[in-house]
């Protein structure tokens, strides 16, 4: 790990976010070094460094594209690697508040694929990269500065099994090291502002099991997912998923957990929404036991709005940004950061932190932050600031999610938006915005915006206004 002639970037951390951080910054420098505390090539299995490796983490449509752009072809080879697929909008039932809305497709693929397969796929593809090399099993202790700490220039760090600390000389460290990242502390450190955090209490938890069915309660489907609401804040996502099993993931909000014990676990199930999930597991055969997940807070660091950052230094994934993993949109955001990072790379000439924070901040976070803390916020329990802004945006997505229970081209248009390949402002064009009130006008003249009973999937063609 001495010094080289050519350029190298090092990244702290090798997962998904690490893993599409090195796979851009392969194109700009000589050597890319990601280091980690988990042994990570020819893993195929949960790993102890990702915690939530053995429940769902789902790759929202702009992320399958991010991920298609980096890596061309690496979908069709998730797929024939037997992940199961279909479109957000017309191939997955959802319910909102109990309310199943129209299915009609709207071009965005769901790559059904573990955390473990997902990992396994895009590892393979960035370690066959030639410049790009793995330090497993090294903890990470600290960065590196020139005298006047305004440039990191390295990194220390201690193999597992040694007593001795190395120094891996750098000419830019990105931080892909998740929530615990420690480059706040880190920074202080070395004389530099604390960044300032925002966190939000909501006390989430999940529980996964997996199973083979000796019955198809999907009819053509490839998830059933009814949402938590404030009304029962409880929710579940039942899938497809690879080696001929399904994944469930059930959660509850504000301190209401799933238990994990068995004969708990389907009881919770059945105090669902709906009842499509609890019938399914009369006809299912349990492959593990169930398995908790805890997420206390959701957290934004705003590197953003620092005036003194050091050169030589990038954070991208999870350590800048923690979303409700229930909005599955940590894996997305995580790719668009790669991209975002390298639209800054330029040749010759290093990144500016500041530059790339300002522009993942307004192009990447921002809108899918406002999107859910306008969700998050609809939870009574949830501590937040609820101003006229965020009412008016609470009462426009209760009505789009009404009007998506009879109009499946509102549901296409709002799946766009959840699966980010569309910003939020799409769902308020004139023409949607009419669709949207004439379809919930319509349900709730009628009366038939209750609970649908679990049939085959409903598909249609919208009809013209």
């Amino acid at each position: 790990m001495g010094d080289t002639t050519g350029t190298r970037a090092v990244v702290l951390g090798g997962s998904l976010a690490g893993l599409f951080a090195a796979r851009v910054l392969s194109d700009a420098y000589d050597e890319v070094l990601v280091v980690d505390r988990d042994v990570l090539l020819g893993v195929a299995g949960p790993r102890r460094g990702c915690p939530q490796g053995r429940h769902i983490n789902g790759l929202l449509a702009r992320g399958q594209q991010a991920m298609e752009e980096m890596y061309p072809g690496i979908t069709q080879e998730i797929f024939a690697d037997g992940v199961p697929t279909g479109d957000l909008a017309g191939d997955v039932r959802w319910y909102f508040n109990g309310r199943r809305l129209k299915q009609q497709h709207a071009g965005l693929v769901c790559v059904a694929a573990s955390r473990p397969m997902l990992e396994k796929h895009i590892r393979r593809r960035t370690s066959a990269i030639p410049n790009v090399s793995f330090a497993e099993r090294h903890d990470i202790l600290g960065l590196e500065t020139t005298p006047d700490r305004s440039r990191v220039n390295g990194v220390r760090v201690q193999p597992h099994g040694s007593d001795r600390a190395e120094t891996i000389p750098a000419d830019l460290v990105v931080d892909a090291t998740g929530r615990g990242s420690r480059t706040p502390i880190w920074l202080e450190d070395l004389g530099y502002p604390r960044v300032r955090e925002e966190r939000k209490k909501i006390g989430l938890c999940y529980v996964t099991q997996h199973y083979r069915l000796t019955k198809d309660p999907y009819h053509g489907d490839l998830s059933i997912n009814p949402v938590a609401s404030a009304a029962l804040p409880r929710g579940a996502i039942f899938t497809k998923t690879d080696g001929g099993r399904v994944e469930l993931t059930t959660y509850g909000l504000l301190g209401d957990h799933p238990p994990t014990d068995q004969e708990g676990f389907y009881e919770w199930i059945r105090s669902l929404a709906v009842p499509d999930i609890y019938d399914a597991l009369q006809h299912a055969e349990p492959l593990d036991e169930p398995v908790a997940f805890r997420f206390p807070t959701t957290l934004r660091r705003r590197y953003e709005e620092m005036t003194r950052f050091p050169d030589g230094l990038l954070v991208t994934g999870d350590a800048v940004c923690c979303f409700n993993p229930v909005y599955a949109q940590g894996m997305t955001v995580a790719a668009l950061g790669a991209l975002t990072m390298r639209d800054h790379l330029h040749t010759g000439a290093a990144p500016q932190p500041r530059q790339f924070f300002q522009d993942l901040a307004r192009n990447v976070i921002d809108p899918p932050w406002e999107m859910t803390n306008i969700v998050d916020l609809s939870f009574p329990g949830v501590e937040g600031r609820r101003t006229l802004q965020v009412r008016i945006a609470q009462a426009f997505l209760k009505l789009v999610q009404l009007a998506a229970t009879r109009d499946g081209k509102v549901t296409a248009a709002y799946m766009r938006t959840a699966g980010m390949v569309d910003r939020p402002e799409a769902l308020q064009r004139p023409g949607m915005i009419l669709r949207v009130l004439w379809n919930a006008l319509l349900q709730l003249k009628d009366g038939t915006g209750r609970a649908v009973a679990s049939a085959p999937a409903e598909r249609d063609k919208a009809p013209a206004l």
